[in-house]
């Protein structure tokens, strides 16, 4: 009678374990132990493949961004800003649980690493200064990781404290889609406010 077949192991397969292990249970649940159950492999099984919990939280980093998507050839430049904008919040809507460790974190990721070169080339092409671009790219990241973070939090909509400033009305009042359209007010008045710099700049130095 032959040996029972040992499921087949890859560093891709463990990091998609890993990456669904943390949508369903949060990054607490993260560890070789948790991911090796996953994969009917008990845990040191993992370490021929990766040798940190830390590289595991890299390899999930790789697999989020490989779902945004910047195309540079989409045109003008504004229009490929905005759609890898909505690319890069859909895809940290799609694993909310990774959202607030990918912020704390530096950037090890060589996904993430590729994507920001491919964004300082598309400015770079654009007309941008140099000294410019990376503040653009960050700025985007800000308000995307930023509406992140909020999009699975509860609103609170029951204030009935007498004591609570007036005015309050809008946050009282919050339609179901609020976050949606503050996404929206926000990435548009960024890119209008890109568009504008960019013609300021370029019209000093043609000065």
């Amino acid at each position: 009678m032959g040996r029972p077949s040992r499921p087949l192991l890859t560093r891709d397969g463990i990091m998609r374990a890993a990456l669904a292990l943390v949508d369903e249970e949060g990054t607490e649940a993260l560890s070789t132990t948790r991911i090796a159950a996953r994969l009917g492999v008990k845990g040191p099984s993992l370490y021929n493949y990766v040798a940190s919990r830390d590289e595991i939280i890299t390899g999930i980093s790789d697999l989020i961004v490989a779902e945004m998507d910047l195309d540079p050839t989409v045109q003008p430049w504004t229009a490929a800003l905005d759609a890898w904008a909505r690319s890069y919040r859909a895809a940290l809507a799609r694993h909310p649980n990774m959202v607030p460790l990918l912020a704390s974190r530096p950037t090890r990721s060589l996904a993430a690493l590729q994507g920001y070169a491919c964004a300082f080339a598309m400015l770079r092409q654009a007309g941008w200064p140099e000294e410019h671009v990376l503040s653009v790219v960050q700025s985007i990241e800000y308000l995307l990781i930023g509406s992140a973070l909020h999009l699975n939090r509860p609103h609170e909509t029951a204030w009935t404290d007498e004591a609570l400033p007036a005015g309050l009305e809008p946050l009282r009042n919050a339609p179901p889609d609020f976050r949606e359209r503050a996404f929206e007010t926000g990435l548009a008045a960024l890119i209008r406010s890109f568009q504008e710099s960019l013609n300021d700049l370029q019209a000093r130095r043609s000065d």
